[in-house]
């Protein structure tokens, strides 16, 4: 961040005025989602985007994912660029055909003919005891079939910048944000996630995983919310004399892996965070492409994430199951 900068947003400020300038720069770029006009998105991710572009390009949609995100994916192949919403990421179940058959893979069916230059947002993870069809994380399961790109942001700054990247790019791209960081009244954020934002247009890579806090103990790889847990938790552990390296993925496809494989040959240690399911996912993902990379390095691994059940309703059990800075703290000191 080169640029003097005087203002901070909240995520879903961040997002919304990306969206908005690239909607003002190509008339082909619109938005659909389920109440993402007159109420400007559960979660604000379209707020005050219907009063200046009206109802033609940010569209309410009947409630049929199967429909509007096939709609979605035939308006990219015709050359628009839209932006599909899925209020919770946990809806994709009903739309799986168009997003892995026919969003991930029609590049590759046409041969080349045809891109599909779309973006899909979702609202993703727990901590607001929604129960378990809305508060699932699931970013390994986008991750895992080839064709999309999958960007993950943890702040204003980020969310700005991935988003004019997913919006210009000509693949397909997964937009997962996390409820928690949004920065609405009835789901307070943490601290972190509001930061200074410019004005301008920028764009921030996908690929390319960022050193929130360097460090020389152990590093400690995680994305989304708990990029935020894991910084309180190196907080916590420098009181004990625990130096930790906090790198935020902010993008799951492409994967830096070349960032943590330079940070753990220099702190030996690994933990690896994430709010999706431990099987199968994330945190097994970036283990195994560590140890291709550089097993003689390891000198200790640790994974935290979600237990392999249901997210449970009640607060106490959520709570349980959901990773906060403690349990990555602890984590951190089972490799010292």
């Amino acid at each position: 961040m080169s640029q003097e900068i005087s203002r901070e947003l909240t995520m879903s400020r961040a997002m919304v005025e990306a969206i908005a300038a690239e909607m003002r720069e190509d008339d082909e770029v619109f938005y659909m989602g389920e109440d993402v006009a007159d109420y400007g998105g559960i979660f604000d991710s379209t707020e005050g985007l219907r009063e200046e572009f009206g109802y033609d390009r940010v569209m309410d949609v009947p409630i049929s994912e199967t429909a509007y995100l096939g709609a979605a994916v035939g308006a990219a192949q015709e050359g628009m660029r839209p932006i599909a919403e899925l209020m919770f990421v946990d809806f994709f179940g009903v739309a799986m055909d168009q997003i892995y058959n026919q969003m991930a893979k029609n590049t590759y069916m046409s041969g080349g003919n045809v891109s599909v230059p779309m973006v899909l947002t979702a609202g993703v993870g727990g901590t607001y005891n929604d129960a378990a069809q809305h508060s699932q994380t699931l970013y390994g399961t986008f991750a895992h079939m080839p064709g999309m790109k999958v960007v993950v942001p943890s702040t204003a700054y980020e969310a700005k910048g991935l988003m004019h990247n997913a919006i210009r790019d000509d693949d397909p791209v997964v937009y997962l944000f996390h409820k928690r960081l949004m920065g609405i009244g009835w789901l307070p954020a943490p601290d972190g996630p509001k930061t200074p934002v410019p004005e301008t247009d920028y764009t921030v890579p996908f690929g390319s995983a960022d050193v929130k806090q360097a460090g020389d103990d152990v590093t400690i790889v995680t994305l989304g919310l708990h990029v935020h847990r894991a910084l309180d938790a190196a907080e916590s552990l420098a009181a004990d004399g625990i130096s930790a390296e906090v790198i935020d993925l902010r993008s799951l496809v492409p994967l830096d892996t070349d960032t943590i494989v330079e940070s753990v040959e220099k702190t030996g240690n690994l933990v690896v965070v994430d709010e999706d399911y431990r099987s199968y996912g994330v945190t097994g993902e970036i283990v195994a492409s560590v140890a291709d990379e550089a097993i003689g390095a390891l000198e200790a691994v640790e994974r935290v994430a979600l237990p392999d059940v249901p997210i449970p309703y009640a607060r106490p059990l959520e709570n349980e199951v959901v990773a906060d800075a403690g349990d990555i703290a602890a984590a951190v000191r089972r490799t010292q």
